[in-house]
């Protein structure tokens, strides 16, 4: 079956990351969630992605701060799409853990989100969207949910135009 691997760096991280594990909730979506750190728990790291594999791990989210090697690390074990999710756990807000994520060497890719809260949940989007190439279902789902979104803005446009002057 095919599912989501959401893996985060640190307990510290499961508040945020909620965020995305809820959105794949609400498309009905399989995902597991684990912690597992790339510096703290090397080993544990690299075996659960080989087991994430043979359950049937397509897409893989690593979330994590500062140095936020998670994602490279995923990236080095694997050849299914990783997605990097930044996450703020220092002084310097998750601009370190953008720049880790993001910075990767040529040929180890891993698509980067927004730091927190917005990249969580766009890392869930972001793995349906792939999921959705050959899940027809899906595909529908996430266009019904593109469209609800532009209908909300159309109304709450509507209602701030009737009050203005």
């Amino acid at each position: 079956m095919k599912f989501v691997s959401i893996v985060i760096g640190s307990r510290s991280d499961y508040e945020i990351m909620k965020s995305c594990s809820d959105t794949l909730e609400a498309f009905g979506v399989s995902y597991e969630m684990i912690i597992s750190s790339a510096h703290r728990s090397p080993e544990r790291t690299k075996d659960y992605i080989v087991q994430a594999e043979k359950k049937g791990a397509h897409v893989f989210i690593a979330a994590a701060g500062m140095a936020a090697h998670l994602a490279g690390v995923l990236s080095s074990k694997t050849v299914k799409p990783i997605i990097g999710v930044p996450m703020s756990a220092s002084a310097l807000s998750g601009i370190d853990a953008l720049l880790s994520t993001v910075q990767m060497p040529a040929g180890m890719p891993v698509a980067t989100v927004a730091i927190g809260k917005a990249g969580a949940i766009n890392s869930a989007y972001l793995a349906m969207q792939i999921l959705a190439l050959d899940n027809e279902e899906l595909a529908v789902k996430l266009k019904e949910d593109r469209i609800a979104k532009a209908k909300k803005v159309e109304m709450d446009s509507m209602e701030i135009e009737t009050i203005l002057p």
